[in-house]
């Protein structure tokens, strides 16, 4: 970029031009410090240069190539309101002479956000028919670029949206360069990769406290050593870290993705993915799903799109990594794609591309899951977000609005700091919020692991399935808006189920649900905490559907395991009629039950009206509590 902004005439047709200003007229004196300033561009010690070339313009103000070097090098720097006052002197003094610098005074136009008089700078340059086809080349796609930031902007929503990024100051950042945010759900641990001394890359975690991040320490354990960590990502629950590790002795290629673990206050040694995560090319920047079964990440691999592309892992039943299957055309291009976020939502995607259409760099995107599971097209994230400039890693927290990034800004304590910023409403994933706990036996106390599943109740979309740890300890996000089945399972035990109502819940919650499973054995029973009826009626609803297929698969994972279904009412209207309806309803549960394939031998019903109330009847949460359907154990064989 400096060499073009420098010495873009280089790349132009030898023409002439009536013009007054001549470079051969200006003094050697000058023109020796001229020379030098550009050598001290050329190696990027630009401040020096700038001095150099301040003292050129001095001793001539009418040094018209002295003013656009200057331009250039500020651009270079991203200085460009600086860059725009150079620019515009040295153009105002010779426009014929500066008039192939419209490509890149246009460039410092754009970098200060003003698109509209940077497409009429390039358009006054593409007017030009002698122009070489490499420059026209370049002005065509900067013509790209601000149409799309133009018609960006004139859909944009939130038209008051204010970009005002926050350093997190210097107790996480240092005179070193510090990127790759990753951030646990509950917001308590912030893991991140440093350039330490400027070349080893290890990681640091840092704890908040009154809401002031703390010093930052290196991660504990193990983890870290002589050779490169990066790019990594903390799982939302804390428990794991998955990371990049390049050239060791163990790897598959060059760069290749690892996993530590976290117990007894520390991290583990970092573990090789091994095939088919990993490969003999490039795989890096891992994220896991916030239910840990899925792993996306960047890679060159053959048959890709070109570049590196983003591609996506799932856990299968035996625990291991599946294929990676690339990520598709709708968001693979021949260009870039790289750093992917996924959301605590489990539904809201980040990842950057330079491929995409955008500002010209490499832009930040965003994709969502539709009803269907799939993912709808890229949007970009838009301007002041997506500059011409790279934008890197951005991660969100989740409560949807803040977000974390890496960046060089002026008030950086050295290279990349960590910033964090309020999302534009358009770019916010759903608030989420989460519940945590323990799975145990019911008898014994003692920890179990096991499945947990949420599912969307409406659409009947799960939305997560989480392993709970060896110890039944778990943690899974519930993400705003919606209302959810939460169920947990483990082979040898009754399921157990509930819900949380969040379609209309504005207020951030947090749930601890420590759960006891029943063992199946005869006698045991458990409440079907979502089969729904029609009010006053017998006819189930369809959102009970997710309860009756857990209870089908039970069965069927159980055929030795014979039932009854129970019906419970509260005692509003006649205790005849509550016997008969709530007969009616187990009735209808075994019905739906024989429809699907279970054996009319192993089912029974029965309806106990109000006469078993579990809470009293003078609230309505205690009438809801005792309007249930009960599954009762009749025998195991």
């Amino acid at each position: 970029m400096c060499r073009l902004l420098l010495f873009v005439a280089l790349f132009l047709l030898n023409e002439t031009h009536a013009q007054w200003y001549d470079p051969e007229k200006i003094s050697k004196k000058i023109g020796y410090k001229y020379g030098i300033a550009l050598n001290e561009a050329e190696i990027k010690n630009y401040d020096k240069a700038l001095e150099l070339i301040d003292e050129c313009i001095e001793a001539n103000p009418r040094f018209v190539d002295a003013w656009l070097s200057k331009g250039g090098i500020l651009s270079t720097q991203k200085k460009y309101k600086a860059a725009l006052d150079a620019y515009e002197k040295g153009i105002a003094l010779d426009t014929v002479y500066a008039y192939h610098f419209l490509l890149p005074y246009s460039i410092a136009l754009a970098g200060n956000g003003q698109f509209q008089d940077a497409l009429n700078a390039v358009q006054r340059l593409l007017q030009k028919p002698t122009i070489n086809e490499r420059y026209q080349k370049s002005a065509q796609f900067r013509k790209k670029c601000y149409e799309f930031a133009l018609a960006f902007e004139s859909k944009k929503q939130n038209q008051s949206y204010l970009f005002s990024p926050k350093n997190l100051g210097e107790a996480v950042n240092s005179s070193f360069s510090e990127y790759f945010p990753s951030l646990t759900i509950d917001e308590k641990q912030l893991v991140f990769t440093r350039r330490v001394n400027h070349s080893n890359e290890d990681f640091f975690i840092s704890h908040p406290f009154e809401g002031t991040w703390q010093k930052a320490t290196p991660l504990p354990g193990q983890l870290n050593s002589e050779l490169n960590e990066g790019a990594q990502q903390i799982a939302q629950d804390g428990s794991m870290l998955v990371y990049t590790g390049c050239n060791r002795k163990e790897g598959e290629g060059s760069c290749d993705l690892y996993v530590s673990y976290f117990s007894k206050n520390q991290w583990s040694e970092g573990y090789n993915l091994g095939w088919p995560i990993n490969s003999e090319q490039w795989e890096s920047q891992p994220c896991l799903s916030p239910d840990k079964r899925a792993l996306y990440f960047a890679a060159r691999l053959a048959g890709g799109f070109g570049g590196s592309d983003l591609y996506v892992s799932y856990l299968q039943k035996n625990g291991r990594w599946g294929k990676p299957e690339n990520m598709g055309a709708a968001i693979n291009t021949a260009g870039d794609e790289s750093s992917p976020f996924i959301h605590a939502d489990n539904q809201t995607f980040y990842f950057t591309s330079n491929g995409l259409p955008g500002y010209g760099g490499t832009d930040l995107f965003l994709m969502r899951k539709n009803s269907d599971g799939n993912w709808d097209i890229p949007q970009n994230l838009g301007y002041p977000i997506n500059t011409i400039d790279d934008e890197g890693t951005l991660i969100v927290a989740a409560d949807g609005n803040t977000a974390y990034y890496a960046s060089d800004r002026s008030d950086s304590y050295g290279g990349l700091d960590l910033y964090t910023f309020s999302l534009p409403e358009y770019a916010q994933p759903l608030p989420t919020y989460w519940v945590s706990g323990k799975v145990y036996d019911v008898k014994t106390k003692e920890g179990l692991p096991a499945l947990i599943e949420l599912t969307e109740i409406n659409s009947a979309r799960v939305v997560s399935k989480v392993q709970t740890q060896e110890d039944g300890s778990y943690l899974v996000p519930l993400p705003s808006g919606k209302n959810y089945a939460f169920n947990v399972a483990r082979k040898g035990y009754l399921f157990y189920s509930s819900s949380f109502l969040l379609e209309k819940k504005e207020n951030n919650n947090t749930y601890q649900q420590d759960i006891p499973l029943i063992p199946i054995e005869t006698g045991s029973s458990i409440v079907l905490n979502n089969i729904f009826f029609h009010t006053g009626s017998a006819e189930l609803e369809s959102s009970s559907k997710i309860e009756l297929e857990k209870l089908i698969q039970l069965l069927q994972e159980n055929p030795a395991m014979y039932i009854e279904i129970i019906g419970h009412t509260d005692n509003v209207g006649k205790a005849a009629d509550n016997l008969r309806l709530s007969d009616q309803r187990a009735k209808a549960v075994v019905d739906y039950l024989l429809s699907k394939g279970i054996e009319a031998a192993r089912l029974k019903s029965k309806g106990m009206g109000d006469t078993q109330p579990k809470a009293d009847n003078l609230s309505s949460e205690g009438r809801a509590q005792n309007r249930r359907t009960e599954l009762k154990v009749l025998r195991k064989e």
